[in-house]
């Protein structure tokens, strides 16, 4: 499940790209416009700009901004960082030696496979095509 950080993490990226023009944007007024808490905004970005998602500039015409272009950008870029893994079970990601019945579980690999398509959708999205709201429906294998 997709935290709120996550989804306001999404806003923050589509508020960007619709309005960084060739400059900074304040975090302020993402929030206004957002309807998001400043603070939650900071804490968030933070991670953003540290993952090398976001530019930061300080001063008076300073803000932020996306550090590529937004078609660059992918949804599991966001995640990956503000979520971490969005795997259904935590055996998928933690290892072989997670679980004592990873030999011989037969939900795994469905598991592994539920992750994969995931995964792989959210890296075929990108920041640009949800500002087109150009986001397709993959067909499950």
């Amino acid at each position: 499940m997709v935290s709120a950080k996550g989804r306001y993490a999404l806003r923050i990226f589509i508020d960007l790209a619709q309005n960084q023009g060739d400059g900074y944007v304040a975090l302020s007024e993402v929030s206004k416009r957002q309807d998001v808490s400043l603070k939650y905004l900071e804490t968030i970005v933070a991670t953003l700009v540290r993952g090398g998602l976001l530019r930061s500039q300080r001063g008076m015409s300073g803000g932020y901004r996306l550090s590529r272009d937004a078609k660059d950008i992918s949804i599991y870029d966001i995640f990956n960082l503000t979520e971490g893994s969005l795997s259904p079970v935590a055996c998928i990601n933690c290892g072989e030696n997670f679980c004592n019945r990873s030999e011989i579980c037969y939900t795994k690999e469905m598991w592994a496979n539920v992750d994969n398509l995931l995964n792989n959708y959210f890296k075929s999205v990108s920041v640009q095509d949800l500002l087109e709201k150009n986001v397709e429906i993959v067909e499950a294998l």
